[in-house]
């Protein structure tokens, strides 16, 4: 297999180059005649895993060697598929081997790793695919294709990781692209197999792999084993992809170790939810569950590991996590943002969860005790938030597509605080390039929102979900 592009495509890869430069040259940026070398000579990896890090609960394990990964050095700008072999501990769901993509340049170190959204599962209904979108992504695994045009809810999903939007720049489209697909059901944190009988005993038992943190562990060794440190680095994602951000931000912060690390949780909220009280916490009846439905609070499992790596972090208090990363890591910049209006994550967290909910007599009153819950956990997230100098909080409150879900998917337009003339991108730039306090936000009202005219495109999308 080549290492370097041939000939005949260094003109058409440096015009794309030419076109996607940034005016102005960021921290890991190479310069023009290294850059020009890299398109001869790709850059090879200067930070692989070490032996310490090969061994204990959840190691770095590479493809053995002559295991043909799919990775081609000196293909740049095009998304690879790369494969991972069964040592890794790497699986989707059903068993079927783990992929994710890499989308590669010549003119920077930098690095974005983008975790894909989605549902969650902890029964046959919802990791079978019987649930719909409402269930796990991707049950029946992940094809080479994935990144194709062809399927636009991953190659298109969000700006951080399209190249050349058509309205939204951002500077992680100069970098390269690590794209983490989903297809364990289990936020990118679990650590169980599971047997889930069919109801109706129609068929067979599902077996089910949530073997999210695995899956992780192994996207971590590859990257450190196949590709140079970044300099700076942005882990990212909304909903599952939000909340597996969250989760799994020290660990690969600690491994790849970025001189700059970047976190944004787009509407993956970790809530505090202490037992006693579910009026005060509402989420506790969701956190007790997938605690056991996806391993993670076994011995040696997820919760305990990452304690051990993330001092003040508290296993019983999964808000903690917030407060923990701030402190551990006090010169990263990092973000939460999400919908007040927020009526997906929301109804995974409460709707199966609370008899009043699942008996309400119509869909507005289930509605409105869902979005009481979330208004109660949100309101306690928000003031953590707002007490941590180098994590910082955006909350706007509607927007009309994909049930208010995702602040960064599509385009980051409407994602706004009209009353503070705040968009989305002030509070992306002030995590990814400001300094001091990152920025702290919320909206109190959604009637301007409500207001906006109506926008062909956001209700085409809806109309495809």
């Amino acid at each position: 297999m080549p290492v370097a592009v041939p000939l005949q495509r260094a003109l058409p890869v440096t015009l794309i180059l030419l076109l996607s430069l940034p005016v102005q040259a960021e921290q890991g940026d190479y310069n023009f005649w290294q850059t020009m070398s890299n398109l001869l000579s790709p850059p090879k990896a200067d930070n692989p895993v070490t032996p310490a890090q090969r061994t204990g609960p959840y190691p770095l394990l590479a493809n053995p060697s002559g295991f043909n990964s799919g990775f081609n050095p000196g293909n740049y700008y095009g998304w690879q598929t790369i494969q991972m072999a069964p040592q890794t501990g790497a699986v989707c769901g059903n068993g079927s081997p783990y992929k994710f993509f890499v989308n590669r340049v010549p003119n920077t170190r930098n690095t974005i790793i983008y975790l894909e959204g989605g549902g969650a599962c902890w029964d046959y209904a919802s990791c079978s695919g019987q649930s719909g979108i409402r269930g796990a992504r991707n049950p029946d695994g992940i094809p080479n294709d994935y990144m194709s045009l062809l399927n636009p809810g991953a190659s298109l999903v969000s700006p951080f990781v399209v190249r050349l939007h058509p309205w939204t720049r951002v500077k992680t489209q100069n970098w390269n692209m690590v794209y983490v697909p989903y297809c364990t059901g289990d936020i990118y944190s679990g650590d169980k197999v599971a047997v889930y009988e069919d109801p109706q005993g129609q068929q067979s038992p599902l077996v089910w792999h949530h073997n999210g943190l695995r899956n992780m562990r192994a996207v971590v060794g590859w990257l450190k084993d196949n590709l140079p440190r970044p300099t700076q680095m942005l882990t990212t994602g909304c909903s599952a992809g939000g909340a597996g951000s969250l989760t799994n931000y020290a660990n690969i912060r600690q491994d790849i170790d970025p001189p700059r690390g970047y976190l944004i949780n787009d509407s993956g909220p970790v809530y505090t939810a202490l037992a006693g009280d579910n009026q005060a916490y509402p989420s506790y009846p969701l956190q007790a569950f997938i605690r056991q439905a996806w391993g993670l609070d076994s011995p040696q499992g997820p919760l305990q590991y990452l304690q051990a790596r993330l001092p003040g972090f508290n296993r019983n208090d999964l808000g903690s996590l917030y407060p923990a990363l701030s402190s551990n890591l006090p010169g990263d910049r990092m973000g939460h943002t999400h919908f007040w209006q927020d009526l997906n994550y929301s109804s995974y967290s409460y709707e199966r969860f609370y008899p009043e909910i699942v008996n309400a007599p119509n869909q507005a009153a289930k509605e409105a005790l869902i979005k009481q819950r979330w208004a109660t956990d949100t309101t306690r997230l928000r003031s953590q938030l707002a007490s941590l100098n180098n994590v910082g909080g955006y909350f706007p409150q509607f927007r009309n597509v994909n049930e208010s879900h995702c602040t960064s998917i599509i385009e980051f337009a409407n994602a706004d605080i009209q009353e503070q003339n705040l968009q989305l991108d002030h509070f992306v730039s002030s995590v990814l390039e400001g300094s001091g306090q990152v920025l702290d936000a919320s909206e109190s009202s959604d009637v301007a929102d409500r207001n906006k005219p109506f926008n062909l495109l956001y209700y085409l999308l809806d109309q495809a979900l």
